[in-house]
């Protein structure tokens, strides 16, 4: 119930990095394995195509969470936080959260069926995010105001990914 109370978007962040340990709880939170027998979940996906991916951009580069082994995966040395969205925000706030579609996990669904899942399911993964956040006094705000073209480009994502959205996470200002 506090989560829930405290839950708010924000959009200023201090330049502070998250510890390890809160950016592996985050991301378990996010869509971690929570039932490793079935490789269910945090949060839920249409049909279980789990075709949400979760990219990690910081100021080190771009990684890929894999939910199975709960790492991180280098898939950049770049800093792209600048283009994960068209606010000055996005340039400076320590972590951006980018959920990125994979249809090619979603084969037995037409186009328009895969966008309505995929951003059904970032949305569950963007909501498991904010509640996080609550719970641990971080601040955090998701955006679809993307440049996709560019984002997409920057990341190297092949034709079958699709990028929903991206959610910034990180300490509040202190005033």
């Amino acid at each position: 119930m506090r989560a829930l109370k405290n839950r708010k978007t924000s959009r200023e962040f201090a330049g502070k990095d998250l510890s390890a340990q809160q950016l592996s709880n985050l991301l378990w939170a996010a869509c971690g394995i929570n039932r490793p027998e079935e490789k269910k979940r945090t949060a839920p996906s249409a049909m279980n195509y789990q075709e949400i991916d979760v990219y990690v951009a910081t100021a080190k580069g771009l990684f890929l969470y894999n939910s199975e082994k709960h790492d991180l995966t280098e898939i950049l040395k770049d800093d792209v936080r600048d283009k994960t969205g068209k606010q000055d925000f996005v340039k400076t706030a320590p972590l951006t959260l980018v959920y990125v579609a994979d249809y090619s996990k979603m084969a037995k669904s037409d186009e328009k069926t895969k966008d309505g899942y995929a951003m059904a399911d970032a949305a569950f993964i963007s909501e498991n995010v904010y509640l996080f956040c609550a719970s641990e006094g971080l601040n955090t705000g998701v955006r679809a105001w993307i440049d996709l073209d560019v984002l997409s480009k920057a990341m190297e994502l092949k034709p079958n990914q699709h990028i929903v959205l991206a959610q910034c996470v990180g300490f509040p200002v202190e005033k």
